[in-house]
């Protein structure tokens, strides 16, 4: 798809001939992601539909405790260091960003007033910056105000390359600057059109400055904070066994009315993936388990079995736990056998592509495969991961099939 051809397309949903969702779906299958789409239209003067609340909570708390297995427990609560998805699932229990995307690739606000936009003024046209709006009445768990000094802070401590952030790679190439108490504005370098990754998701919780200020650069692995965080979020701090186990309570002072719903939260990490299924679907000693890496006859038989508590849970998502190549020849038929280990694939075998990822080759040289290559292409595999939720009524999925794709829990804030 050239220019003009998304500039008609923009159009189109413009006039109303084209749905967003179309629009959306249209640009993942040219592969790009559903939030960046979702920014192609908002830069183009169409503000995203405002997401409906299915969930209406009439009070904070009641809901008990809710038990969470990882089997890859969480290793420090800092969201600047996480190393992965554990860590940013144990950091987001405590620790908030300005906004978070919804499942339909929509940013919504968590810790910002509104979502930035042209309309309103928070999208310059140029796309050189964009302003946000904070939040009134957000305090920190231990009563301190959230501002924009916090925010402002936590670009120069995750930009600081003596920090160590692995969040490093949003926030180096930008400016924040302090607007009023709660009003920041973020400048680029150039034009940028995907702005939404500084202060957003996963990369852009927040941590206060007023604890973390004196271990900015070279001592940052000394914060206490990093094993005993204070946020803003729903649930304050109780306990954390590094790579065992994460305890929250109630923060009966969150700044979203009636939420949330559990009284405690736990989130328990180790052992091993179907150990984990069996947990929660088998026995329901566990309400959730994260990323399901078991085999779908596994997960049939514990489904199907007459004490079965839960379900499998098909979430689509954007991760990828892995790409697996097929370094065997998948046209090629050795013993009635198709991609057997005794072949090579045309592509794999070249010395250039297994050294460099890509197919480069020096200036005057000639490949060997070069006409296998033009005339075949590679064949390759991925999967993702499963997750399982407690039920009290077990349901089927429509289509078995739908059991082989991926999943994964993401966190809509």
């Amino acid at each position: 798809m050239n220019e003009e051809e998304l500039r008609d397309l923009v159009a189109a949903v413009r006039a109303g001939r084209v749905s967003r969702r179309a629009f959306v779906r249209q640009m993942v299958g040219l592969g790009l992601t559903a939030p960046f789409a979702n920014q192609l239209l908002a830069h183009a003067g169409l503000a995203q539909a405002p997401t409906p609340a299915v969930y209406k909570p009439t009070k904070a708390g009641g809901g008990g405790s809710l038990k969470m297995l990882f089997w890859q427990g969480a290793t420090l609560l800092n969201p600047h260091f996480a190393v992965g998805g554990k860590d940013q699932h144990g950091s987001r229990i405590f620790y908030e960003p300005l906004a978070a995307w919804d499942p339909e690739g929509n940013l919504v606000p968590v810790l910002a007033a509104e979502i930035p936009e042209i309309e309103n003024g928070g999208v310059a046209p140029d796309g050189m910056s964009v302003t946000w709006r904070l939040k009134q009445g957000v305090q920190w768990h231990d009563g301190r105000p959230f501002t924009a000094d916090d925010v402002v802070f936590n670009w120069e401590y995750a930009a600081d390359p003596a920090t160590a952030a692995v969040t490093i790679g949003s926030y180096q190439d930008l400016k924040v600057e302090k607007i009023d108490p709660l009003t920041v504005r973020v400048r680029f370098e150039k034009p940028t059109p995907f702005w939404a990754d500084a202060f957003v998701g996963a990369r852009g919780m927040i941590v206060p400055k007023h604890l973390f200020e004196v271990y900015k650069g070279g001592n940052s692995r000394e914060a206490p904070a990093n094993l005993k965080p204070v946020g803003t979020g729903p649930y304050r701090f109780v306990d954390f066994k590094p790579g065992d186990l994460v305890k929250g309570e109630l923060n009966p002072s969150y700044h979203v009315p009636n939420r949330p719903h559990f009284d405690t939260i736990e989130m328990k990490g180790g052992g091993d993936a179907v150990s984990a299924a069996r947990a929660v679907i088998q026995t329901g000693e566990y309400d959730y388990g994260w990323n399901m890496q078991v085999e779908d006859e596994i997960l049939l038989k514990l489904e199907n079995a007459g004490n079965a508590r839960g379900r499998v849970e098909i979430v689509r998502g954007g991760d990828i736990e892995h790409i697996q190549l097929n370094r065997t020849d998948p046209w090629a038929e050795v013993d009635g056998e198709r991609s057997s280990a005794k072949t090579t694939h045309p592509l794999f075998s070249s010395t250039w592509t297994r050294q460099t990822g890509c197919w480069t080759r020096p200036a005057g040289s000639v490949d060997p495969t070069a006409s296998a290559v033009r005339t075949r292409r590679d064949s390759s595999s991925y999967s993702r991961p499963r997750s399982t939720r407690r039920a009290r009524k077990p349901r089927r999925l429509s289509s078995r099939h739908a059991r082989r794709r991926a999943s994964r829990w993401n966190s809509s804030q």
